[in-house]
């Protein structure tokens, strides 16, 4: 049989694993149920009949429905669509499976840059949003320069973002403690990561952003897995490695920029969301659309449980994401202690 399945729209074709349409149709499922199921708990229980009632405009759920509980789920959908696809970015870029934002200190950098919009510039939504991307720039040329020796791959990358996000985090610390009252009691419960309280007017914008960084990476796919085959093999087909990278760093910063500007550094769902889609595509690399949906599925998932764990008291999802990286990272390491001693 077959492993791939060709679909052809005039002049134009898509080629596609077999396995990996049937995983991502399966996440997409999950993802979807995982919505029905954020749409129907609020307060009180709502049936999902008249949850479908109500996204249809009927009934007299419609407000809470579509007013309060669907901008959360959404949000959730899209913002860990975000952060699995900037993993997977970065983890195509290092070559390493630790290569994610929030472990090589953009995910700091990007709070860095919001706390600065915060406390000096007044904290607006145009503000953070310019201020995260900027801190989250700042912090990958910051990292690049300080391990040119190795480039984009290799351990050293690592290491220096690990040391870099240290640095970052004390001075998030020192700016939190020397900022106003009212102001550093925001800053830190903001940057727990928490999508409590959004609404229509706070995420349309960010879902436009992503939007547009969704296209571009879908755009450079071709050329990134011509360039996970290898530098020369790139080089040879045509591919300007230079021009790609950058515009890699660009679309993984942006996304992790303006997930943090809406709901604060949530953190793990961009390390751990490629792995799992690789994992389940059993791909030989760092696919798009299987790390964006499990990246998806995972927000989902850690939100839902961040309502029900202390009911009615919703904790931020950023506690609930930071258990389940402790606990991904803890498997990795056993994974690869376990294939060493083999």
């Amino acid at each position: 049989m077959n492993r791939h399945l060709v679909v052809r729209f005039g002049a134009y074709s898509i080629r596609a694993d077999r396995r990996t349409l049937t995983v991502c149709g399966a996440l997409l499922i999950a993802a979807l149920g995982l919505g029905l199921l954020g749409l129907c708990l609020g307060g009180s229980w709502t049936p999902p009949g008249d949850v479908l009632a109500a996204l249809a405009g009927h009934g007299d759920d419609v407000v809470v429905v579509q007013e309060w509980r669907l901008p959360r789920v959404l949000a959730a959908l899209v913002f860990g669509a975000a952060l699995g696809l900037a993993g997977a970015v970065f983890q195509s870029l290092t070559r390493n499976p630790l290569g994610s934002p929030d472990i090589v200190g953009l995910d700091a950098g990007a709070y860095t840059g919001a706390l600065f919009a915060i406390t000096v510039l007044g904290g607006g939504p145009a503000y953070l949003a310019t201020g995260s991307i900027v801190g989250g720039l700042f912090t990958a040329a910051a990292v690049y320069a300080l391990s040119l020796g190795s480039g984009l791959g290799g351990l050293r990358l690592i290491v220096v973002g690990i040391a870099v996000n240290a640095m970052l985090t004390a001075v998030n610390s020192w700016i939190v403690l020397r900022a106003e009252m009212e102001v550093a009691l925001a800053a830190t419960g903001w940057s727990a990561g928490s999508l409590n309280g959004l609404d229509w007017h706070e995420v349309v914008l960010p879902f436009a952003v992503i939007a547009a960084f969704t296209l571009l990476l879908a755009a450079l796919a071709p050329a990134m897995r011509q360039a996970a085959l290898g530098d020369e093999q790139a080089l040879a087909s045509g591919v300007r490695l230079d021009r790609l990278r950058l515009l890699m760093v660009l679309a993984g910063v942006g996304c992790t920029a303006t997930v943090t500007a809406v709901a604060g550094p949530i953190v793990f769902i961009a390390l751990a969301a490629p792995q799992i889609g690789r994992l389940l595509t059993r791909a030989p690399g760092v696919a798009l659309a299987p790390a964006a949906l499990s990246g998806a599925v995972l927000l989902l998932a850690a939100d839902l449980a961040a309502q029900l764990l202390l009911a009615p008291v919703a904790l931020p999802v950023g506690v609930v994401t930071t258990v389940i990286g402790g606990c991904y990272l803890a498997a990795l390491l056993a994974r690869r202690r376990t294939r060493q001693a083999t």
